[in-house]
């Protein structure tokens, strides 16, 4: 909706998404997309959570996942949920890219952080790299460094995506590390996919912030229930890391006319999408000891914190 100050964010869900597909789909094949139907879902999911005090997310699309500024400018202004937009690649980085300096990525991740997104003025506020399991391929560490001379140039944070269980963001860490960028701007995504505290103190001690990001779970086989990664997030509080944490689910309302089957899954698996937190995880904090400034810390302060670069 336009610039926002910062000290203005309010409740912040840190890693969500109006809507993902891939890139190109909605320009060559708009009709797998059901763009309509996306955007009053998006509408009413985002009004439901507001009523429950959220009031902006962070959208982490990429243009590889299909990001479409304009139907989130359409989501936002129907809802008036802030949204903040991502520059950067998800895992499908287009092969080209493995081929070229980081510069010449770079160049265009800071267009869109400075002048805007496809022409229309919606400038990015973040900038999103992805690795997963199996560890961080050529392409993905061109993209990485991309991202890191984007965050020296611009000042903008970077937050990731990985594969907790194989420690994926300390590899992540270790080239943003090389390429000279401030820990302090850099957003470890998706660190509770398991319970491994020695692996995700070591992260925060190095002075990132982690983001846990995937609520409820269950989504990919082996990883913690719910409660498990409240017990999580808990343990990180207790260890004095309140300061240095995000909360997030990492949700996306049904998007497409087809797969409906693996639509329902993910329905079925979180039938409350965005409410979630606010209905289910903020509670099971308090009655394990969290207080109601905790509670503010992790869900207004540190994001207004991040984003400042404080």
């Amino acid at each position: 909706m336009g610039p926002i100050d910062i000290d203005d964010l309010g409740f912040t869900l840190s890693h969500e998404h109006v809507g993902t597909n891939a890139a190109g789909l909605r320009h060559t094949y708009p009709e797998f997309i059901d763009r309509d139907g996306i955007r009053e879902q998006s509408i009413a999911a985002m009004r439901a959570v507001h009523a429950d005090g959220v009031r902006t997310i962070v959208d982490v699309s990429t243009f590889d996942l299909g990001r479409d500024v304009q139907l989130m400018r359409e989501v936002a202004l129907g809802s008036g949920m802030h949204i903040i937009a991502a520059t950067g690649n998800h895992l499908a980085v287009p092969r080209p890219f493995g081929d070229v300096s980081p510069d010449v990525i770079a160049e265009m991740y800071v267009r869109e952080i400075e002048e805007g997104i496809e022409g229309t003025g919606i400038k990015a506020g973040i900038i999103k790299v992805a690795s997963d399991e199996g560890g961080i391929t050529p392409p993905q560490e061109v993209v990485l460094r991309a991202a890191a001379r984007t965050q020296k140039a611009t000042g903008a944070p970077i937050s990731t995506h990985t594969w907790s269980p194989e420690r994926i963001g300390a590899a992540q860490v270790a080239i943003l590390e090389e390429e000279g960028v401030d820990l302090n701007r850099v957003y470890i995504g998706h660190s509770n996919d398991d319970t491994d505290l020695e692996y995700l103190l070591g992260l925060l001690n190095k002075g990132v912030w982690l983001g846990l990001d995937r609520y409820p779970g269950g989504l990919r086989p082996g990883t913690p229930n719910w409660e498990q990664r409240t017990e999580v997030a808990k343990a990180l509080m207790d260890a004095g890391f309140t300061h240095r944490i995000f909360l997030s689910h990492d949700y996306s309302v049904p998007k497409a006319r087809h797969g409906a089957e693996v639509q329902e899954q993910r329905q079925r698996a979180n039938p409350d999408g965005y409410n979630f937190i606010p209905r289910y995880v903020l509670p099971r904090l308090k009655e394990m000891g969290a207080s109601d400034a905790d509670i503010h810390q992790i869900t207004v302060e540190n994001p207004r914190r991040f984003f400042a670069g404080e």
